[in-house]
């Protein structure tokens, strides 16, 4: 493990990187490479490779790829986990652990037959690892405290290093007081692109991750204890209306994937379209082998991927087909009301609304009088 010693900071936009100044640690990996920090909750552009394969880049739903470094033959990334506040849906954000300033965390993007070198610095007040879920790879770099590894404490930086064995849809998050870093958001993509450049090639690749959190109202830190009452489905940490749209051209052959944080399943209908599902958790359906569909169910801890031509124009809907998570926290903890003459109530409530309008200063000017006089309190 090293010491990051502190971090400074260089303004890009929503763009900020974290450096240091004195490293020390393994011989092949001498200093960290930067780390940047997004502040915007909205789509950033794609990140086009500059050197190596060429591929199509994913565009992440809400959210944004991390850079990287080449250092010799290796593709090094840099990570920190940290505390963050990530605006759920314009005016409403929320108290989060997550990535590089963002829940969830940036896309890590590469190449099957790259080298990655990924570096996890804790800035959490406690311990955490990060498993790669998915990828095959040496035992000692599968992340799980206790098991693989020790927890990487607050303050230090630990050091993965992997060689991507094949081209799919993954994710990363914490095998460490699981139950309490996932809820707090900390998830985030990791997509290997095919060694080959024509090989499963579209005009457009988004990505996003399903999740979710409890969240009471007038809070902004969720409970960690919830097991299955959710109020709040999200994609990517987004919930409606602040999920942006997926905009492509007509003609488009387009790719969706998408992977599942949450504590249950969630059929993805989309609207307009029927599609092919062309990628699973263990990797590409052959093109044989890939069904149609309108909706497929991804399950706990499952990836997919779907691609269809965008032939129709047209807005068309994406969301998942349990009702409830489509309503978000307007449907949950509400008693019905279908049948029942709600008229008289909604005058009273009027009534009692204007009534606490018209009490305005005075009436608190003598409640503090009267309170004074209360032998119970005491003026200072």
């Amino acid at each position: 493990m090293t010491e990051l010693s502190r971090r400074g900071f260089l303004g890009a936009g929503g763009l900020a990187l974290a450096t240091t100044s004195i490293v020390s640690g393994r011989a092949q990996a001498a200093s960290l490479p930067e780390a940047p920090i997004m502040s915007e909750a909205t789509m950033q552009a794609p990140l086009y490779p500059k050197v190596g394969p060429d591929y199509q880049p994913v565009v992440t739903l809400n959210g944004w790829t991390l850079p990287w470094r080449m250092n010799g033959d290796w593709k090094e990334f840099h990570l920190i986990a940290e505390p963050v506040v990530r605006e759920l849906a314009p005016g409403m954000k929320a108290h989060l652990w997550g990535y590089n300033g963002q829940s969830p965390g940036p896309t890590i993007e590469a190449v099957e037959g790259d080298k990655v070198r990924i570096f996890v610095t804790n800035k959490l007040p406690e311990a955490t690892a990060v498993h790669w879920h998915g990828q095959l790879l040496p035992n000692g770099m599968d992340g799980v405290t206790g098991l693989t590894q020790p927890g990487i404490p607050p303050g230090k930086t630990f050091v993965y290093e992997f060689i991507l064995r094949k081209s799919g849809t993954f994710m990363y998050h914490p095998h460490s007081d699981e139950m309490v870093q996932m809820a707090m958001g900390m998830m985030g993509f990791f997509v290997v692109h095919p060694r080959d450049p024509a090989e499963r090639r579209v005009d457009r690749d988004f990505v996003f991750l399903l999740n979710a959190f409890d969240i009471e109202a007038g809070s902004y830190v969720p409970k960690v204890n919830t097991m299955l009452d959710f109020n709040l489905w999200c994609f990517n940490s987004r919930v409606f209306p602040g999920i942006d749209p997926l905009v492509v051209r007509q003609g488009d052959k387009v790719r969706v994937r998408f992977g599942n944080l949450t504590m249950t399943n969630h059929p993805i209908h989309m609207h307009g379209y029927d599609f092919k599902v062309t990628g699973t958790d263990g990797g590409w359906v052959p093109e044989g082998a890939a069904w149609p569909e309108v909706s497929i169910d991804v399950a706990v801890g499952q990836m997919r991927a779907f691609e269809f031509v965008a032939d129709v124009p047209g807005d068309w809907a994406l969301h998942c087909h349990k009702s409830h998570h489509t309503m978000n926290a307007m449907g949950h903890n509400v008693r019905t009301y279908i049948g029942v003459n709600m008229k008289r109530t909604a005058l009273r409530l009027e009534e009692s609304h204007l009534a606490i309008c018209q009490w305005g200063r005075a009436a608190w000017a003598r409640w503090a009088r009267w309170r004074c006089r209360c032998p119970r309190t005491r003026c200072r």
